[in-house]
């Protein structure tokens, strides 16, 4: 994606920048909610010009975030990746810029220390290799790669089983990092520095986190997949199609809007769309989000 789409944000000592793969996605919005219309989108004025289309379309964006904090620096998911293999045809041997804008924001990637996933979905994961050669290899050579332990086993016994529709990215993205000694399977509770924690949001998968940034007096959250389009504060509780635990996934954004509403907490949400940041609020017009 071009450069014009990086954006950074600061939160006290902490510096997030936006990296864009596939920018302003427009979809119907029973991609997400199953039984949902146009008109359900239509319902929230809010929403345009951003997340949503007149015509009643959410606008959502692939993107993830590569954070500097005093003593690291940090990537946030990686993306789907290039020259992949994946069930649908828009994410299907993607050619983008992204080394370039990584490089572009000021982060080489050989000085990545740290990779956090989330968790292990394949537009999460997909920069954590790359081809050479013919061969996958780990993208952030001199970087810790971060699973959380009940994620990674998890898709682990969805390989084993074979219950689940597309597997490729286990094998072009995350068993080469595996392979390499790369990886560290982490407990909920883990902080990979003073200034990052990780929240869990289960529901859209069994080990998925969100990432709280403190720092200087500053606070902001980093949603992961427990949103995927702000239209989702109006309704938290409505069933999503991509969780994988549609109950628990309701009951954690239930949560979440209870949590971080009418707080001064800045919410970065994984796939909103440019300004992609902002923060929640709650009155008796009912719960939305405001961008910064």
């Amino acid at each position: 994606m071009a450069q014009e789409h990086l954006k950074t944000w600061r939160i006290g000592a902490v510096e997030v920048t936006r990296i864009v793969e596939v920018n302003g996605w427009e979809d119907d919005i029973s991609m997400l909610w199953p039984d949902a219309s146009p008109e359900d989108v239509q319902r929230y004025p809010w929403l345009k010009p951003h997340w949503a289309t007149p015509e009643g379309k959410m606008i959502i964006s692939f993107q993830c975030f590569v954070m500097r904090t005093p003593q690291h620096q940090i990537m946030l998911d990686t993306c789907i990746g290039a020259d992949r293999q994946r069930e649908f045809d828009i994410f299907t041997n993607m050619q983008t810029s992204f080394l370039e804008d990584l490089q572009a924001a000021g982060f080489n990637r050989e000085e990545i220390d740290i990779v956090l996933c989330t968790h292990l979905h394949f537009d999460h994961v997909g920069w954590n290799t790359h081809l050479q050669d013919g061969k996958w290899v780990p993208t952030f050579p001199n970087a810790r790669y971060l699973f959380g332990k009940q994620e990674y086993a998890h898709w682990q016994m969805l390989q084993e089983t074979g219950n689940y529709h597309d597997l490729n990215h286990m094998t072009d993205a995350v068993q080469p990092v595996i392979d390499a000694g790369l990886v560290d399977l982490i407990d909920i509770d883990h902080k990979p520095c003073p200034e990052i924690s990780l929240i869990p949001t289960p529901g859209h998968t069994p080990g998925h986190v969100s990432i709280v940034i403190e720092s200087q007096g500053e606070k902001a959250v980093i949603t992961g997949d427990i949103m995927h389009c702000p239209i989702q504060f109006a309704e938290p509780t409505r069933i999503v199609r991509f969780d994988m635990d549609q109950a628990q996934g309701a009951d954690t954004r239930q949560a979440f809007v209870e949590q971080f509403a009418n707080e001064d907490v800045l919410v970065l949400g994984s796939h909103f769309a440019d300004p992609t940041a902002g923060h929640v609020v709650s009155d008796d017009d009912g719960t939305r989000f405001t961008s910064e």
